[in-house]
């Protein structure tokens, strides 16, 4: 592949960028299924509908989640990481967390462009439900900027970004747990920023 082809960058959020959040509500609470995230659970409507109805045992609304969302800082380093990436090349944000949950962050972070999803929330700031933007859209969206003509890198945590790393250039993992990297030993690994820059920066010379 020529070097002269313009490349993009794709990355998650969510252990990546910024702790997630899930985790987070469930420290706040103590509720500990609410701690299992999609390193935990592959399949992510089974996921998110034991969410929901935790939520619902519990009476959680969106504000609750929402005063918690609040409290969070990006990881260490991730905003520089963030410009870091932008000034070389283009970043897109993918993620499988929701427009109503990050907002709170954007501007901790530099306001990436993120593809989030949306969620439906009652009159009573309860979560019912959630509207995918669509489905398997990282793998989808990465798959869409080759078509684009893009020479795509892509790197993330978790189960839920092995499809799009598999679309890519260039796909590698950032901080997995041990179950991820068993599975996926095709993908290189980096455990911080700076082995990550080393990885980004081997893609863009090539």
């Amino acid at each position: 592949m020529s070097s002269a082809q313009p490349t993009l960058i794709a990355s998650d959020l969510e252990g990546v960028f910024l702790p997630e959040i899930w985790i987070a509500v469930s420290a706040k609470t103590g509720i500990e299924q609410l701690s299992l995230t999609t390193r935990d659970v592959a399949n992510y409507d089974e996921l998110m509908q034991m969410r929901i109805r935790i939520l619902a045992e519990h009476k959680l609304t969106m504000s609750d989640i929402h005063n918690v969302i609040g409290t969070l800082d990006p990881l260490p380093g991730a905003p520089e990481m963030i410009r870091w990436i932008q000034e070389r090349t283009r970043l897109i944000v993918l993620t499988d967390s929701y427009y109503e949950f990050v907002a709170p962050v954007l501007a901790k972070l530099g306001y990436p462009t993120i593809f989030a999803h949306s969620l439906q929330i009652d009159s009573n700031d309860m979560m019912v439900g959630y509207q995918l933007r669509t489905e398997q859209g990282k793998r989808r969206a990465v798959r869409a900027f080759g078509d684009l003509g893009f020479r795509t890198m892509a790197f993330g945590d978790s189960y839920n970004d092995t499809a799009m790393l598999a679309e890519a250039d260039q796909g590698a993992l950032f901080c997995p747990p041990d179950n991820v990297i068993a599975e996926f030993p095709q993908y290189p690994v980096s455990h911080d920023y700076a082995q990550l820059k080393q990885l980004i920066e081997a893609f863009l010379a090539g």
